[in-house]
């Protein structure tokens, strides 16, 4: 090595030395701090593990406890209000140079409007209409429609609440020995099942016909096919039949087409049950010993019929019958009626000519013996203008209204009747003229029965053979229907209904494949409206005139 090098290693060697002897090593004591993080986590922590500790929720609503309305227009200052004030200025002296000048004209009009009739009769009706009709109820008895039975009849209770339908066969062929069923439904009844009825009456003939008592709502008379009358109780569900007329001489010989519920001429507190049948009987009966009785009644035959009648000259000679086939009474005298003949035309009958009923040879009549009917004199006083076919239904407007000046009634509307038949039309008639006052041509099938309205005199229902409930409103048009409601499915003739006179939104009407549906009409075909009956007696005198 040089001696350069070696002298450089030399100082380096002398440096070391002087810093090593500057710097020695050394112990310095520890000083200790307490962790406020470590006692603070050891605080909320009951064990020092890996689980987090237990988080704590509470809901809280996000609706506020209290609130406020606030105006979203801004205040007016109150000098905006005066500046505003300031700005309007009336005129006095121009107004009252303008009313003088206006005086004369403008009482001369309110004269005029004072003498004219243009609202004579006007009521303000605040009340939104609605044309609305919906299906309340479908109601079915599943058994009888197995056996393709039929619904012959349908009738409301005096409550409103019970419905009752009859089951049996209209068509042709023999059923007089066919079983069928009477049910009832309480439509107010919680948990109403409507293919379940509420009380199901076992029949041994076909019930033609049905008609709850007006004033007992568990009363329900019922006509059978086989000509006889029976009553039941529809409050027992063992043993319904109450009184019943049994097979005699003085029973139909026919199907007892219609029965009704009456009060007697004599003793209006008094009801009798009444029935029709094409034997042309027309019979009353009432209760007597357990039994229903005939208490009287007339046969409508060739020698009843006034001379001129078109129906008589049609009928044989002799006392050939004219069938029966429904009837209505005036709601106003009981001893009025309308009864629709096979022959195609309604007879007004009065029971004022009825004087001898019944006859028993040799003896006083007794409830089991045989009656024989005396046709009395002339009980026909009118034959209306004929259908081209039977007439199925006939129904005597509810309606009256009371002449002021006179004890006597006026002779429109309540001397008004509706008739339906096989032809499809519809006649109005008066009682006192044997042309219809209007004909309308509903359907090209049957029409089985038309029914009024029980609160709204202007209007109807009618049923008919393609399956269809018709409601007419002759005050908004005679000529179509107002609504027409689809009952049945397929073409099923719609058979009978009828309208709710207690719940008067409700309209039931049963048909051929055994199904009973309740209707509920809308305000504007329920509730009757300002001076409707004067608008049937105009549109009654129109036509008439």
């Amino acid at each position: 090595a040089s001696p350069v090098s070696m002298g450089t290693r030399g100082q380096a060697g002398a440096a070391r030395a002087r810093l090593a002897a500057m710097f020695t090593d050394g112990t310095a004591p520890g000083a200790d701090l307490q962790s406020l993080w470590r006692a603070a986590r050891s605080t909320r922590c009951e064990a020092k593990s890996c689980q987090t500790g237990k988080i704590s929720t509470a809901e809280t609503a996000v609706q506020s406890h209290s609130s406020r309305d606030a105006a979203v227009q801004t205040d007016q200052r109150e000098d905006a209000v005066q500046g505003f004030q300031q700005e309007v200025q009336v005129d006095y002296t121009g107004l009252l140079s303008f009313l003088q000048r206006v005086e004369d004209a403008v009482i001369k009009e309110l004269k005029k409007n004072w003498k004219s009739h243009a609202f004579d009769g006007f009521e303000v009706n605040w009340r939104e209409q609605n044309k609305t009709v919906l299906c309340l109820h479908t109601l079915s008895f599943p058994e009888a429609q197995q056996q393709k039975l039929q619904v012959t009849s349908v009738s409301w209770n005096t409550t409103g609440a019970v419905l009752a339908c009859s089951y049996g066969h209209l068509d042709d062929g023999d059923w007089s020995a066919a079983k069928s069923y009477v049910c009832t439904w309480n439509l107010d009844r919680r948990g109403l099942n409507p293919q379940q009825p509420d009380l199901v009456v076992d029949v041994p003939s076909s019930v033609m016909c049905l008609a709850f008592h007006p004033s007992q709502p568990s009363l329900l008379a019922g006509g059978l096919f086989s000509g006889e009358l029976v009553v039941w109780d529809t409050s027992r569900t063992e043993d319904p039949v109450m009184w019943r007329t049994g097979m005699t001489a003085d029973t139909h010989t026919d199907p007892v087409y219609q029965v009704s519920w009456v009060p007697d001429s004599k003793h209006r507190s008094r009801l009798r049950l009444w029935s029709t049948a094409p034997d042309g009987k027309v019979l009353a009966w009432h209760e007597q010993n357990g039994h229903l009785a005939l208490a009287g009644g007339f046969a409508v035959g060739t020698p009843q019929l006034p001379h001129s009648a078109q129906l008589r000259r049609k009928l044989a000679r002799g006392e050939a019958a004219v069938g029966v086939t429904s009837l209505s009474f005036s709601p106003l005298d009981p001893c009025v009626l309308v009864v629709g003949v096979e022959g195609g035309s309604p007879i007004k009958c009065s029971m004022a000519a009825v004087t001898t009923v019944l006859q028993q040879p040799g003896r006083c009549a007794s409830p089991r013996t045989p009656a024989k009917l005396i046709p009395p004199s002339a009980p026909a006083e009118l034959v209306f203008t004929p259908h081209a076919g039977p007439v199925y239904s006939v129904s005597c407007s509810p309606f009256h209204r009371q002449n002021k000046a006179s004890i006597f009634f006026a002779p429109f509307p309540r001397n008004l009747f509706l008739s339906c038949g096989t032809d499809g039309q519809v006649h109005l008639h008066s009682l006192l003229q044997a042309q219809p006052l209007l004909s309308l041509q509903v359907s090209q099938q049957y029409l089985f029965c038309v029914r009024w309205s029980p609160v709204r005199p202007l209007l109807f229902a009618a049923a008919a053979g393609e399956g269809v409930v018709h409601l007419f409103d002759l005050e908004k048009s005679s000529q179509k229907p107002a609504i027409s409601m689809k009952q049945a499915v397929g073409q099923g003739p719609v058979h009978c209904l009828e309208f709710n006179s207690r719940q008067t939104q409700l309209l039931a009407a049963g048909d051929a494949t055994g199904t009973v549906k309740v209707w509920q009409l809308s305000s504007d075909f329920s509730e009757q409206g300002p001076r409707e009956l004067k608008h049937l007696e105009q549109l009654a005198n129109e036509v008439r005139d």
